[in-house]
């Protein structure tokens, strides 16, 4: 296998077992809502992650500016992305919640490439993606979800996570494509999250109230903003400019299977046997999307002038 692309794999995948701390961390803050949560790790995260790239920023401005439609697009998606993320969780369960949020994202990913860029997804990523909502959908068939006061209510919450699905696909899209045209890594994620984060403080100055009321709340909103957030991200970006938006959105559909390990472990939830089937399904989807012998939907690399990797789109 191509060792870029490997190692695209190895740091999404990492990023996937960030990312699936989050719902269990949420729970030790449970007096903060989800706006709150979801505000405070994206956006406290997205300003670090303009913070470390003020230099590459301020080298890449013009090109930027080019590109000023796709910014504004990442930017929105990466702030609408944990308000509904959350929302979602809190109205239809977190299994529920992460579940339709993460299935959906290779889903909506698949459809950017083929419907903007005119790209032919492998059958190795349609079998992995196909099992790996399967796996998903099985980890959150095994699970009693949380009871809600309405069919509304968990109907809210499913589209609520089709909308966190669909902007984490976008945002993911969007970084890639800004690479392509070679803004460079550490200056489109910067620039997308930066602004990402720039627009959820408002939300967090509204609703941020119980993360401060005690220690441990204020330990939740630090942890999430710092390791899932910022170092999740960071390794995000890294693993975009070696694979492609799709593959990386398929590979954290691992995110559900760590959540529900950690549910067992930390939070004392039993998980069925059919949770188990779910998790082996999931873990076949991941060795199906390795072994892919197609590279054509990886990106190019070349060495910019700052010694950064920039992606060629083919």
């Amino acid at each position: 296998m191509n060792r870029e692309r490997l190692a695209g794999i190895g740091a999404v995948s990492i990023t996937s077992l960030l990312w699936g701390t989050t719902g269990t961390a949420a729970t030790f803050a449970p007096a903060a809502g989800p706006l709150a949560i979801g505000a405070a790790a994206l956006g406290i995260g997205g300003l670090l992650q303009g913070l470390i790239a003020i230099g590459p920023l301020v080298r890449r401005a013009a090109s930027l500016r080019r590109h000023r439609g796709l910014l504004i697009v990442g930017a929105v998606a990466v702030a609408v992305y944990p308000l509904a993320f959350y929302s979602s969780m809190q109205q239809a369960g977190v299994a529920i919640g992460t579940v339709v949020s993460l299935a959906s994202a290779p889903l909506a990913s698949g459809l950017l490439e083929l419907l903007v860029e005119r790209r032919v997804l492998s059958r190795w990523w349609m079998v992995a993606a196909g099992l790996g909502v399967l796996g998903s959908t099985l980890l959150c068939l095994s699970k009693p979800g949380v009871a809600t006061s309405t069919t509304a209510s968990t109907g809210l919450g499913v589209a609520l996570g089709l909308a966190a699905g669909g902007c984490y696909a976008v945002y993911s899209w969007v970084a890639h494509r800004l690479i392509g045209h070679g803004v460079g890594r550490t200056a489109s994620m910067g620039a997308v999250f930066g602004a990402g984060g720039a627009l959820l403080i408002p939300v967090l100055l509204f609703t941020g109230a119980p993360l401060v009321a005690s220690v441990a709340a204020f330990s939740v909103a630090a942890y999430l903003a710092l390791v899932p957030m910022f170092l999740g991200y960071l390794l995000f970006g890294f693993g975009l400019t070696r694979v492609s938006p799709s593959t990386a959105t398929t590979i954290t559909l691992s995110e559900p299977a760590v959540a529900a390990v950690l549910a067992v472990v930390v939070v004392g939830e039993r998980l069925t046997p059919l949770g188990w089937i779910g998790l082996a399904v999931l873990g076949v989807a991941l060795a199906v999307l390795a072994l892919d012998p197609r590279t054509l939907a990886a990106p190019v690399f070349s060495r910019s002038n700052e010694g950064e990797p920039s992606a060629h789109c083919p």
